[in-house]
């Protein structure tokens, strides 16, 4: 598989592994399967591991842990990441330092290589209708962010218990911008990279979402970009693997890809495949964090990560398609 350099750090797959597919957030699988599905995956070339304690509430992590008994392997990556949400300032520092003993104990390492704010970077006194218990659980104000957060990710990284740091830019575009734009601005960034530009149930402004102009940003900065969402949490693909609401974001991103899925037939293959090579050939993204559950599914990407280069006329057929 090929690499690219992520940011300014080390070269990592096209395509990194995430924990969400084998934490079960996207279907059921078993962890029999999942441990196969990191193993096929490593072996295809694939040298990042995209963890979180809330993938399966720690299964992901585990399985990451129980799949090189031996020891890894010195090419494999691994991150995790840790939500904060309301936290105190003070106490930040702890929080990080606890969630991340925790993460190396189920993952059988003694450090991590990114590890990643989970959640948003949101305005200080941000007027929004989300409910105040949920954005308390999932956003940091910026002010928290600049003062606390940062710091205690440095701290960490002069610890040598990580090697860099990152957020999920995916909150409102000017706070996605100022992150990246900053001069304390993070290694590495995870952006939604899909045909549709869309976050689904992850986004939490009301505004349109760019998240092409934050990968831009992030290359102009040499920040890292992983790509996150490639088919959009299942909207691109033959069909959505678990129950969500008819007026769901995912239901309407899907019904709204009718068009794009009829293209996908028309060359003779699945839309999840032809989603991975739309992501794939998106500017600025180093490595596209997979969702999948199963060897079938990564077999589905593999196919598109080998599939050559999707060309321009291809990608304009697309977005007039979907209408970006």
């Amino acid at each position: 598989m090929q690499q690219r350099k992520l940011g300014r750090l080390f070269d990592v797959s096209r395509y990194a592994l995430g924990g969400g597919g084998i934490g079960q957030v996207w279907g059921s699988t078993s962890q029999r399967e999942a441990l196969k599905t990191v193993k096929a995956a490593h072996e295809a070339g694939i040298n990042l591991f995209d963890m979180a304690p809330l993938y399966g509430n720690g299964e992901a992590e585990k399985v990451m842990g129980l799949a090189f008994p031996d020891g890894y392997p010195d090419t494999v990556l691994l991150t995790t990441k840790c939500m904060l949400g309301a936290a105190n300032g003070g106490d930040i520092e702890g929080i990080l330092s606890k969630s991340l003993q925790q993460s190396l104990a189920l993952l059988k390492r003694d450090y991590i290589d990114i590890f990643i704010l989970h959640g948003y970077v949101v305005p200080d006194n941000w007027q929004t209708t989300l409910p105040e218990q949920l954005l308390s659980t999932i956003a940091v104000a910026s002010s928290t962010y600049n003062h606390y957060v940062i710091p205690a990710f440095e701290k960490l990284k002069q610890s040598g218990r990580i090697r860099a740091w990152g957020v999920t830019a995916a909150s409102t575009q000017v706070t996605n911008l100022d992150i990246i734009n900053s001069e304390r601005r993070p290694d590495v960034v995870q952006c939604i990279t899909n045909l549709l530009d869309s976050s689904g149930s992850m986004a939490i402004a009301g505004e349109k979402p760019d998240p092409r102009a934050v990968i831009q940003n992030a290359r102009d900065q040499s920040v890292g970009v992983m790509g996150i969402r490639a088919v959009a949490a299942g909207s691109l693909t033959s069909v959505i693997d678990r129950s969500v609401a008819v007026n769901s974001r995912e239901q309407m991103d899907f019904d709204r890809a009718a068009p794009f899925r009829s293209i996908a037939a028309e060359m003779g293959i699945s839309p999840a495949q032809l989603a991975h090579q739309y992501a794939l050939a998106m500017p600025g993204v180093e490595t596209v964090v997979l969702g999948v559950k199963n060897r079938e599914e990564l077999a589905e990407c593999l196919a598109a990560e080998a599939a050559a280069d999707m060309d321009e006329t291809l990608v304009r057929r697309i977005d007039a398609a979907v209408c970006n």
